[in-house]
């Protein structure tokens, strides 16, 4: 096993995309560790240090050796006496094996996505020349760098020149229909979601409002490397700083006059404007390749049919807590009764204190779930500023926990939204979801059990096992009240929404501006609330899954739970105990690891943790 496990290393060196992989050990993995585990922390450690050390945006440079480094651990994997393996070494084989596997498969994503740059950014290689021999040390002539500068500058004037250019042909022509002085193209609306038809996208692709959007930010990024590039060799090299100080200044302007120019001539939206959602949907194939890594073997199609089912039972049950606080079936009302119950000014950290200690109490009564006391004892709260806020309108968690509610820096609008969208009820549905049992139980266990494991983090199990914390305190009576089941049964629809709106817009089935209205109508949120969540789910910070990850997840651990829990082979407290033992990783391989289910070599996902999901699929 052990020369098994330095073969697996030995590759680390390996860069050549087809050359065969060295066999001479350079150096061993730590021997103390069992020999999974072992490859699983040298591979993370490696991989960051390459990161680190190949950081020039578009490089083509840190592709090949990114390639070359997750194909050796194939290789080196490949070489692993599986059958010899313990049950924790097979399960860290299978995620190790899908782990290369998609990041593979996202190397290539990632190479096609700056190849539609090219066009709107040929001088790239420039910046990321000069990076990487700053990288390598590798000696330089002031004098010529300079002229390497002022040609850069003058490659940057020459492309806005060309794309101006082209604009303008494209104006003369009629070509851009119901173009507006911003440039923004055809029947595009403000998500960049172009009409498949539209003549004019396919003949200028490049000019398509969400890779646009991409450019400009890669624009930023690349500004960023040349001043940290410059700032390397400038005042500590007089001669460099005599030749390169005045042309990088021009490069340096030129730049980000050019950044300015894309977002407002091509994208619509000024420098300064916070608000306008510009989205990138990835589209189907991209959707599945993820579903893939992460172990859900259901297409798109039927993620949403799972969710309209989900979204019709908590219409179900929300029509019954409207008729029993006396609404009748306008759930809207009651809802609007719900979310006038908040606390004043001030009284927001008081509140969320006292709801964090009801949730402890309550699981710890029940024997449900082991909560270390240091955990308990170390979870801390800070309160959100109003521009986090346009992004979260909500909590977020973990050790911390972070507390929405208005400012008196805000407008009378926005503190009367905010308020009631984070309302006692709204709030004892959720502090739970962020603090104890949710996301700082689970941080504190994932740091302390199978630490090499959080390489694999998913936000299936991450978010899902909040979330499915929210289903089991559900059916286990935490709510009190019909408005305490308002509350909850907000946020589960809003999780449903969740999968529905941002599939949706990845399959290029919505647009930004339709999934917030669908968030209003179909779970009640105020505008702000619904206008935030749609900008962070869709503008490039969260992956594609992450939204749906929330009740897929949930829903998951609920299979788990129902096979383990309420069949009597495991208690509560065994089962949960297990799920965070094993850390955050995709959910079918936490139900590998914790039953007896037969493992192979080549194991692929089969779980139906929703049964057969019946729908036309293109």
């Amino acid at each position: 096993m052990v020369r098994h496990v330095m073969l697996g290393v030995v590759v680390l060196l390996w860069s050549g995309a087809g050359a065969d992989p060295p066999q001479t050990p350079y150096e061993s993995v730590d021997e103390t560790l069992p020999p999974l585990r072992a490859m699983i922390e040298r591979y993370s450690a490696d991989r960051r240090n390459l990161s680190r050390f190949y950081d020039a945006p578009m490089s083509a440079r840190r592709f090949e050796r990114h390639q070359g480094f997750l194909r050796g651990w194939q290789y080196g994997l490949d070489e692993v006496d599986f059958d010899s393996l313990s049950r924790d070494g097979r399960v860290d084989y299978i995620l190790f094996r899908n782990e290369l596997r998609y990041e593979l498969r996202a190397l290539e994503h990632e190479r096609a996505r700056h190849e539609q740059l090219a066009d709107l950014i040929p001088f790239a290689d420039t910046i990321v020349a000069l990076q990487e021999r700053r990288r390598q040390l590798e000696p330089i002539d002031p004098e010529h760098v300079a002229v390497v500068i002022s040609e850069l500058a003058d490659a940057v004037e020459e492309t806005r020149k060309l794309v101006t250019a082209a604009l303008d042909a494209n104006d003369e022509n009629g070509e851009n229909g119901e173009n507006d002085e911003n440039g923004e193209n055809g029947e595009n609306d403000e998500n960049g979601e172009n009409d498949e038809n539209d003549e004019n996208d396919q003949e200028t692709p490049g000019y398509e409002i969400a890779v646009s959007n991409r450019a400009a930010k890669m624009l930023d990024r690349l500004r960023s490397t040349l001043k940290s590039w410059y700032g390397f060799y400038s005042g500590y090299d007089p001669l460099f700083s005599w030749w390169v100080a005045e042309p990088y200044d021009k490069a340096d302007t030129e730049l980000e006059d050019y950044a300015a120019f894309v977002r407002k001539r091509l994208v619509g939206i000024e420098d300064d404007d916070d608000d306008t959602i510009i989205g990138d949907p990835v589209g189907r194939d991209e959707l599945l390749t993820r579903l893939k890594h992460e172990m859900i073997p259901y297409t798109p199609e039927q993620l949403l049919a799972i969710a309209e089912r989900e979204l019709a039972w908590c219409r179900k049950e929300m029509l019954r807590a409207s008729n029993d606080l006396g609404f009748d079936d306008d759930w809207r009302s009651a809802l609007d009764h719900v979310k006038d119950q908040h606390v004043g000014p001030g009284e927001q950290a008081q509140l969320v204190h006292d709801l964090a200690w009801e949730a402890v109490e309550f699981i710890e009564s029940r024997e449900l779930v082991t909560v270390p006391e240091l955990c308990k004892e170390t979870w801390r709260m800070e309160m959100m500023s109003p521009e986090r806020q346009k992004v979260a309108p909500y909590f977020l968690g973990g050790e911390v926990i972070r507390v929405a509610f208005p400012t008196d820096a805000m407008a009378h609008e926005d503190k009367r939204m905010s308020m009631r969208g984070n309302n006692i009820h709204f709030a004892r549905a959720t502090v739970h979801h962020e603090l104890i049992p949710g996301h700082h139980l689970q941080g504190y266990m994932t740091r302390r059990y199978r630490t090499h494991r959080r390489t694999f983090s998913t936000p299936f199990w991450g978010e899902g096992w909040a979330l499915y914390w929210e289903m089991l305190l559900w059916d286990l009576d935490f709510p009190e009240s019909p408005e305490n089941r308002v509350g909850m049964l907000f946020w589960r629809t809003h999780r449903c929404a969740r999968i529905i709106f941002s599939l949706s817009f990845h399959l290029r089935l919505m647009d930004a501006q339709e999934c917030i209205e669908f968030l209003i109508e179909n779970v009640g949120h105020e505008r702000n609330n619904a206008t935030a969540e749609v900008r962070r789910s869709v503008s490039g910070d969260y992956g594609p899954l992450y939204q749906a990850a929330y009740m897929l997840g949930g829903l998951q651990l609920r299979a788990m739970h129902r096979d383990l829990v309420e069949s009597g082979q495991m208690t509560n407290r065994e089962f949960h105990d297990a799920v965070l033992r094993n850390n955050s990783i995709p959910i079918e391989m936490t139900r590998a690891a914790i039953t007896d289910q037969p493992l192979t070599r080549d194991f692929e996902s089969n779980w139906l943790f929703y049964g057969d999901v019946k729908v036309d699929t293109p």
